[in-house]
């Protein structure tokens, strides 16, 4: 980790590789309504930098003993570690399943300038504490 000194005289610390504190998150949706009012609110809200939303997923799963088959719609979201835990309780207030899939995937690597901006737009979120 490489430490600067901020404006304000105090110990900025800043990972080295942007990388280190960036994920993916994954969300599917029940439909296009429901994905773009989640990526809409959390993009608005400066818990994801961006959302993309991919039509078409057909999801196989077992619910409540049922064998299921349904079209669903993936929200990919990028965004900070540290602010996880906030987005995820964001996408459970407004998601319509019980238990939505909330998976956050680690970014190992990537442009230095995307993980940047990544990390930039999100910078008006502190995250938790």
């Amino acid at each position: 980790m490489e430490s600067k000194k901020g404006k304000s005289g105090k110990s900025d610390t800043k990972p080295e590789n942007p990388a280190d504190c960036c994920i993916i998150v994954l969300v599917m949706a029940a439909g296009m309504d429901e994905a773009r009012r989640i990526g809409k609110t959390l993009v608005h809200e400066r818990l994801a930098a961006c959302a993309n939303i991919i039509p078409g997923v057909e999801s196989l799963f077992f619910w409540e003993n049922r064998f299921c088959i349904e079209n669903e719609i993936l929200v990919m979201m990028k965004t900070r570690c540290d602010l996880f835990e906030t987005l995820k309780e964001r996408v459970q207030s407004l998601h319509s399943y019980e238990v939505p899939e909330i998976i956050a995937l680690p970014v190992t690597a990537g442009s230095e300038e995307y993980l940047g901006w990544v990390s930039d737009t999100t910078a008006g979120n502190a995250g938790p504490g």
